[in-house]
């Protein structure tokens, strides 16, 4: 991802994480996809009423699914109003597909979702990402540089 790709993102007025991902999993590719809603769904991520958390993305027919994304019903929505968490397919170019097919079928390597977001034609967009997943030590790791740039951004504060 380039700085304007990341400027887009951070200008975005959605911006919904998966915080946990990134802590339990190494992130080897990321890829931006479009998601296909119905009904009254986009009105609820405007709003920010979605969530990633124990969200997995799958593919099957080869065709990316994303499943246990929680989008809550809008409340304005009338008797049709979308279901909270249904499968939910991503749209990505085959040869994307078949890239992340191949790599899923090694042991240890899964594609999660880690960012909900509004493009600057508003239309929703998920940015996944093809993972390895971390070991104990390997989280411990993390936590450690984690508490250690806290502490480097408080003492810098201070001068």
């Amino acid at each position: 991802m380039n700085k304007e790709q990341e400027l887009k993102r951070k200008k975005s007025p959605v911006s919904i994480k998966n915080k946990k991902a990134s802590f339990e999993y190494f992130f080897v590719e990321t890829y931006t996809a479009g998601i296909v809603l119905t009904g009254t769904e986009i009105k609820s991520i405007r709003l920010g009423k979605a969530s990633l958390v124990d969200t997995f993305c799958y593919i099957n027919n080869h065709e990316v699914w994303v499943k246990g994304m929680n989008i809550s019903p809008y409340f304005y929505g009338s008797f049709s109003n979308h279901e909270a968490r249904r499968d939910r397919k991503l749209l990505l170019n085959k040869r994307e597909i078949y890239k992340l097919e191949d790599a899923t079928k090694q042991p240890g390597y899964t594609i999660v979702p880690t960012l909900v977001f509004i493009d600057e034609h508003g239309r929703a967009k998920v940015d996944i990402a093809l993972c390895r997943g971390k070991k104990e030590y390997d989280k411990r790791q993390t936590l450690k540089e984690k508490e250690d740039r806290r502490e480097m951004d408080r003492v810098m504060k201070h001068y």
